[in-house]
């Protein structure tokens, strides 16, 4: 029965998992570059300590003894008894890698217990004086003061004057559970969360400790500074599940000189002051205020204001399948707007113009609010990216500076979801291949650290997500010459081709530059894959480099996967999509304007030369209306190259739903998926980037 309970809890506890090592991922980097910045050092250490009590309550004990040995390292650095060294910085963070593979083994239905982590805790403990007999002599000196009785309570009354000084009431909480609550330890460590939101936590008793171990019966109490009001913290802790009552009892310096608050379980209970196991109000002369600046990495939560903390009470997590099933039915609303429309249209009612304006409208509202709710911004993805160039760099021995820009630019899950992979082979890319050793970059006059640009920027109704670095670029002569070796083309193709033709080889198909494969490169599949997973995605992809320059690397991305606007045409009797994320315009050809050249169809399109093909000869429909004297052609941009596709008829743009065509259909060349119209009938989407190639 516990067990079932539990379960509950389990995904709850992996996104507030996935959040903290997130956090301690930024914290990290930002504490390599100065070891011995307090504020940081102290983030980190109340991470590690939020992340020890999550898993100790769920039961996951290697967890919770690696974030507890982590935890005593950083309490002796706090004390300035060990200061940090850089291989306690990579343990740091080979231990939080270790986390960040047990949350995706307990993800996976696994646990913990098959992950040994008692080398790593025996590294954090072993190194210098032993941090873990730290915490016993504050106890012993907590305990002594208690006999006495003053030296508690005077503590207490400066704890409760300095937060009346800063603003804030101080509170006693005295929390009671249900007598029929079966998992106390976890309704403890969420009324602790809580409270972390709204304010700094003083102390509890019993201790947090004890909490997690569930060493009390059914009732706490916790002391905490916030600038929330009584009635908010009540109102905000007995909306937790098995919470019976929260007495809110608010403090004054005066009345805190007279005795010590009464422990709600036991005497030996005022040993927790000392330990400070909510570690806002730490121990170490050094913590850092409630107001410090912070990292801009993220933000400590229990620092955060009044507002802040009332906004996170209103915002829930919503598991992503939800969302895909509500864009569905919102996709089938659509649909089914539009056939209505068009009966309506067909049979002249025009009684029901009003009506079907007012459910256009609101069908578009609903439309737009769910997507709006699928919207996540690209941080998402990007926020991975400082440590994989950290751990980069130290592989290859380069020095290189990461620069993110547009981190809010949203995009739909979906698309977040996917680009992730393809930015990790750019990003492996520019720092093999495109960005120097720091003595090869002196001797070109660069400075020796590298320069690598992640920045993403709306652009239309898409997104552009931009890779560039400042390093040796793709020289254009070793690429034909590698060409040519390989019999992609011939000496004399290589001859006549521009600088940018020979770049674009490297996006052919198993093609690479790399002199021997390593572990990051060489194998011939980093930039086709990229270009290929951005094109499924219905996005472009442009690639612009120059020798000793740089790299450009631009992914022209749709805002959301699930409803675009095409548009609508006709090759013989069958009815086409395409989505206008594609389509640069639409003109009208002349017969006599077609030219052909080297065997193809060509026109002039404003002074530039257009090529030209037949879509019905590359879908193999037949085109019952081959002869005329006027040809509608659909301009489509590919990377930088401008094709046209004559078609039969243009029927114009349309909202439509992207229907996956199966796993069976999925792999057709050329086709995206399919589309119900108006009429009921289905229409397949076109892949206008696949019927390119570069010619050798």
């Amino acid at each position: 029965m516990a067990d079932m309970d539990m379960s509950q809890y389990l995904g709850a506890f992996l996104d507030e998992t996935d959040d903290n090592v997130q956090r301690l991922d930024d914290y990290l980097l930002a504490l390599e570059k100065n070891m011995v910045d307090m504020d940081v050092i102290n983030e980190i250490f109340r991470a590690a300590h939020t992340l020890k009590g999550m898993a100790g309550t769920m039961g996951f004990t290697n967890m919770m003894g690696l974030t507890h040995a982590m935890e005593d390292r950083l309490d002796a650095a706090r004390k300035g008894t060990r200061p940090l060294t850089e291989n306690d910085m990579n343990l740091l963070f080979k231990g939080l890698d270790t986390l960040q593979e047990m949350a995706d083994s307990i993800r996976g239905g696994g646990n913990d217990a098959n992950i040994d982590v008692s080398d790593m805790v025996h590294a954090f403990r072993n190194e210098g004086p032993a941090p873990a007999a730290a915490p016993a002599p504050a106890q012993a000196e907590a305990a002594a003061p208690a006999a006495g009785g003053n030296a508690p309570a005077s503590e207490d009354a400066e704890w409760v004057k300095s937060s009346n000084d800063e603003g804030k009431s101080a509170y006693e909480i005295h929390v009671i559970l249900s007598q029929s609550c079966l998992l106390k330890a976890a309704r403890a460590y969420m009324v602790v969360n809580r409270l972390e939101e709204l304010g700094e936590i003083h102390k509890a008793i019993p201790s947090t400790e004890a909490l997690e171990k569930e060493e009390f019966e059914f009732d706490f109490k916790i002391f905490v500074s916030t600038t929330a009001s009584a009635d908010e913290v009540k109102a905000t802790l007995e909306k937790i599940g098995d919470v019976q009552t929260a007495e809110v009892k608010e403090l004054k310096a005066e009345d805190m000189t007279a005795s010590a608050p009464a422990p709600a379980q036991q005497e030996a209970a005022p040993a927790a002051p000392a330990q400070v196991e909510a570690p806002a109000a730490a121990p170490a002369p050094a913590a850092a205020p409630a107001g410090a600046p912070k990292p801009a990495a993220a933000a400590a939560p229990a620092a955060a204001p009044k507002k802040d903390a009332k906004k996170a009470a209103q915002t829930v997590r919503v598991d992503i399948g939800r969302l895909d099933k509500l864009m569905n039915l919102v996709g089938e609303l659509v649909i089914s707007r539009a056939r209505i429309e068009r009966l309506v249209q067909e049979a002249r009612l025009r009684q029901f113009d009003e009506t079907l304006s007012q459910l256009g409208r609101i069908s578009g509202d609903i439309q737009e609010l769910v997507t709006k709710l699928r919207m996540v911004p690209v941080s998402f993805t990007f926020d991975r990216f400082p440590r994989l160039i950290r751990d980069l760099s130290k592989t290859l021995n380069k020095n290189v500076e990461l620069v993110l820009e547009g981190e809010d630019t949203e995009l739909d899950r979906t698309v977040i979801d996917e680009i992730g992979d393809p930015m990790v082979h750019l990003i492996r890319n520019s720092m093999d291949h495109g960005i120097e050793h720091p003595d090869e970059r002196k001797a070109l006059g660069k400075p020796e650290k590298g320069i690598l640009k992640i920045a993403a920027y709306q652009e239309g109704s898409g997104v552009v997500i931009e890779v560039s670095d400042d390093g040796a670029g793709i020289d254009p002569e070793r690429v034909k010459q590698k060409a040519i070796e390989r019999g992609i083309i011939t000496e004399d193709r290589a001859a006549i081709m521009s600088d940018d033709e020979a770049t674009q080889i490297v996006l052919l198909p198993g093609f690479s530059m790399a002199k021997q494969v390593t572990d990051l490169s060489g194998r011939g599949v980093g930039m086709d894959a990229v270009k290929t997973k951005v094109e499924q995605l219905g996005g472009q992809f442009d690639l612009v480099s120059k020798k000793n320059e740089g790299t450009h690397v631009y992914i022209r991305l749709p805002l959301t996967l699930a409803i675009v606007l095409s548009l609508l045409i006709k090759v013989g009797n069958e009815t086409y999509a395409i989505s206008l994320e594609n389509v640069e315009e639409t003109i009208m050809v002349r017969k006599e304007n077609i030219k052909t050249v080297h065997g193809e169809p060509t026109t002039l399109l404003r002074g530039e030369v257009l090529s030209l093909n037949i879509l019905g000869d590359i879908l193999g429909t037949e085109d019952l209306e081959r002869d005329k004297d006027e040809y509608p052609v659909v301009v489509v941009k590919i990377g930088k190259n401008k094709i046209g596709f004559i078609v039969s008829q243009l029927i114009g743009q349309q909202e439509i739903v992207i229907k996956s065509l199966g796993k069976f259909l999925s792999k057709i060349d050329g086709i995206t998926g399919g589309t119900i119209l108006g009429d009921g009938n289905v229409a397949l989407i076109l892949d206008v980037a696949s019927f390119y190639s570069t010619k050798g």
